[in-house]
Parts: structure tokens; sequence; C-alpha cells
């Protein structure tokens, strides 16, 4: 170890074990003899032997970044995107795909046991994703008056160049709220979308269209969200800022002179677009679910294939620009495989869907029981889930809006009919204890609970454990290359 007044660096250091939020763990010599202190380390890989430097000190812990890598891990991966180690959203790119399943693998069966005293010894293996790169269908791109540059870059630069800069369309950048790294090329979405972005970016930057300015709430061009099928249909969105009223949401003669242009560019470019469309932001934040979309060209919403379970019938959805809809399609439908395996309907049950958003479940599971009733949060989303169940001719479902903790009562069980099986599908802070409390007084049969969380979802498996037992664990890996796993249980009735 050597101290200097500003810094601390340890040397040879190894890497032990993979942590939260794309972290890695390191241990080193505390103060005193014979102490140690964990270090959480980004970007770097378990095997690695590093020198470490610590920039940040707390009573149990601290954090450091790797200053030299002494000696690779045999887990190392070779990277396939030029942004890693500064765009931080595949923090585990450079790990081998079977060591991060082992992590994904270890980050469950840890949660379930710590938090939830969940016997895991029956735990099936993390179903990995058949593609690893450009497997998904959604990405939104941001426009910054402010780049962010390395301290390389930064050095390389006049203030005069620096001044002259007008900004970057890309991601924003790791803790830094205004600040956006240019991408020049992501791998985590298939083309034209690369190609679109930067089609966008050089057509604004040729024709001097000002980027927006998060801090000042000044600019025009403020975000762009690209979406696609597996059936080969793309959407892009466009949303810019008028600088007007918060609520307005019209262009000016001005506003389509600059905007019309470049959709006309991607529409003759790019045929692949079947629907592209603009909006109006001038609110204080990036947000659009409640702001009108206009279509400029082609449909208003793209649709989307999943194959049946064991045989059951193509299901189609409509997705528009405020859908939401897993971005991993491939493996939304294994997802949605194993709980249909799980609850393993016979026909003539009664099936409640919690947190069903726009109903991808509850509709893959409607042609195997007598009726399925949906909850969610999201207005919109259960509009989008309703227009779904015509468009796939079911007439079994019924979806209602509200607070989950509040329209789950007796007396709304009394109108939908005691639940046989309660599918569960809860945001990353799981369930409401009041959720927990009016299921356990429910009495369903069985419960499958779908986490992207497990910590969350061990916290709620604890309280279910009175009347539940846990009977199968089935991790799914939804988003190659980072820490995030999805996990699905089945609880049976005690």
């Amino acid at each position: 170890m050597r101290k200097t007044k500003k810094e601390i660096i340890y040397e040879d250091v190894e890497i032990i074990d993979a942590a939260a939020e794309g972290m890695s763990i390191a241990k080193v010599e505390g103060d005193e003899p014979g102490s140690g202190m964990v270090v959480f380390v980004p970007f770097v890989v378990p095997g690695d032997v590093i020198d470490l430097k610590v920039f940040k000190k707390k009573k149990n812990y601290a954090e450091g970044r790797a200053i030299a890598i002494k000696k690779p891990s045999p887990k190392r991966a070779e990277l396939q995107c030029p942004h890693f180690g500064t765009c931080g959203g595949c923090k585990w790119q450079n790990m081998k795909y079977e060591d991060q399943i082992f992590y994904k693998q270890k980050q469950v069966k840890d949660n379930l046991e710590r938090l939830g005293h969940v016997d895991c010894s029956t735990m099936r293996p993390v179903c990995g994703s058949e593609n690893i790169f450009y497997y998904r269908n959604k990405l939104e791109y941001t426009f910054s008056t402010k780049r962010w540059r390395t301290n390389e870059e930064m050095d390389a630069i006049s203030k005069e160049e620096l001044a002259k800069d007008p900004g970057a369309l890309g991601f924003h950048a790791p803790q830094l709220f205004d600040k956006v790294l240019n991408i020049d090329h992501c791998a985590l979405q298939k083309d034209p979308s690369n190609a679109i972005r930067l089609a966008v970016r050089d057509y604004a930057l040729e024709n001097k269209i000002p980027f927006y300015d998060i801090r000042n709430h000044t600019g025009f061009l403020r975000n762009i969200v690209i979406r696609n099928s597996s059936i080969g249909e793309w959407m892009v969105v466009v949303i810019v800022s008028t600088g007007q009223d918060q609520n307005d949401t019209i262009l000016g003669d001005d506003d389509r002179q600059r905007l019309f242009p470049l959709l006309d560019l991607l529409k003759e470019r790019f045929p692949e677009i079947t629907s592209l469309q603009y909006i109006v932001n001038n609110k204080f934040n990036d947000s659009y679910t409640d702001l009108d979309v206009v279509t400029y060209h082609g449909k208003d919403h793209i649709v989307e294939e999943m194959e049946g379970y064991k045989g059951g019938k193509t299901l189609r959805f409509k997705i528009n620009p405020k859908s939401f809809f897993q971005t991993n399609s491939a493996q939304a439908q294994r997802l949605y495989s194993f709980v249909a395996e799980f609850a393993d309907l016979q026909g003539d049950e009664t099936v409640y869907d919690l947190y069903t958003g726009t109903g991808t479940i509850a509709l893959f599971l409607a042609g195997k029981c007598k009726k399925i009733v949906g909850i969610e949060y999201v207005e919109e989303a259960i509009e989008d889930a309703k227009i779904n169940a015509q468009y796939n001719g079911y007439d079994n479902t019924t979806f209602y809006a509200g607070d989950m903790a509040k329209v789950l009562t007796e007396d709304f069980i009394k109108e939908n009919g005691r639940p046989d099986v309660v599918i569960t599908d809860p945001p990353r802070a799981g369930m409401h204890e009041k959720v927990v409390e009016q299921l356990l007084a429910t009495e369903a049969r069985k419960i499958v609970y779908v986490s992207c969380n497990p910590a969350t979802q061990a916290r709620d498996l604890e309280l279910l454990s009175s009347k539940y037992e846990v009977v199968k664990i089935q991790p799914v890996d939804m988003f190659p290359h980072t820490q995030h796993v999805e996990n699905v249980v089945e609880l049976k009735l005690k």
C-alpha cells in the first residue's frame, strides 16, 4: 500500500467476487495490522490482479478503481463495444458469458437463502440468452450540449474547440444527469439502429440544429427512441423541445422547417421504418407518457409476434411509443413459458395477473384457463392490454387500473371470483405488504412470482412462507452483460 495526501493505492490486489450493481469485490489490508476492508471496483473481472486506487472510504467498505491490470483473469472476454468502461450500460461485457451466468445464479441463490430462508437445493440453472449481442428491441438516446469526455480527451482539446462543441447524441454518463457520451456504435440493438442514430446526428450537425441543454432548457433536439420487432417492423420517435410553455405541444413554422426535413430523410433513407413519429416535450424532465404523439409516416404502432406455449396460437401485440414490452423478445417468450409451466393450467381456473402491464403474461395464459383478471397501476398500459386482448381474440380477460394495494380487496375478489392461481410480476421494489397480506388471505392454491429483483422477491417469499412453500425456482437472463436477472418461483399452498 502507498499513501499520499490525496490518494491510497494498493498494488497486486486480486478481485475475488462479483457484487451488486455490476461491481466486483476486492479485499485489502486495513489501517490496523490484521484488519481488512472490502473495496467495490467497477469494470474488472473476478480473478483479475490489479493495482487499485481508493477514492471513497466509508466505515465498513470503500470504493475504488483499477489503475492497472497486472494479471488478467481467465474469465475475461473480448470486448465488442468501443465504449465499454465509459458508457456504464454493459458492466459485465468484459466477462465471459458462462461466467456471467454463474454469478447471476449465485446472486439469486444468495438472496433467496439469506433474505428469504428458501431452500434452493432444487433451483434450476439460469436460462441463458441465445443472443448475447443485438438482442434489445428498444433503445432511447439523449441529445445534450454537454458531451462527456475522458481525461485524455479533455487534455487534447482546446478551450476554443470545447466552446464550439455542439454536443453529443448517446447515453447519459454514469451519475451525471447533464453529460452524454457520444455513441458511435452500440452492440445491443441490431441494424439499422446504429445507422439511424448516426444519420440523425450527422444531419443535425450539418444543418446546425441545436441539441438540448438540460440545465438551461434550451435547444431543439431532445431524444430519439428506436424500437423494432421480430417480424421486421421499426419505429422511430424523435422528441423535440420548442422552448415554449411546458403544456405547449404544437410545432411552430420554424420548428417544422427544422424537424420535417430530418423526418423526410429518415423516411427515404430507411424504408424499414414502418412507424415514424414525433413528440413535443417542453417539460423539465424526459418522461413522455403524458404527451401527445404525432404520426408523421406509416402506422402509429409496430407489431410484435410471440409463439404460444406448447403449440398455442401465435400472439400478436400492438406496441405504441408508450407501450411497455420486454426488451428482449426471444427471452420474454422463454420467461413466459416458464410461468405457464409453473402455473400448469388445466382450463377451468380463474387466474389473477397482478402488475399485468400491457397484459403480455395474461394473454400468454388466456387460452389455457377459464378467466384472466389483470390489475395494473398505469391506465395507459391497461388500455393497451384491452386492445391486445381484442387483437388476439380473447374475450375471457378483464383488466383493471389502480393501486394494487387498494384494488385487490375482498370485495374485488367477491366480484371477480376467488383465484385458483395468482401470477405476480411486481416492479423492482417488490409487493406492498398489504398485497402480500391479501394474497395470504385469498389462499389461492398456487402463486407464480416473477421478479426482476431477487432481493425484494426473497423478502416477499419470507412473508408468504407462513402459508406457502417454494417448489420450483427458475432464473432467466434477460439482459446479457449486465448484473440483472429475472427469477420465476412457484409457490404452493401448504
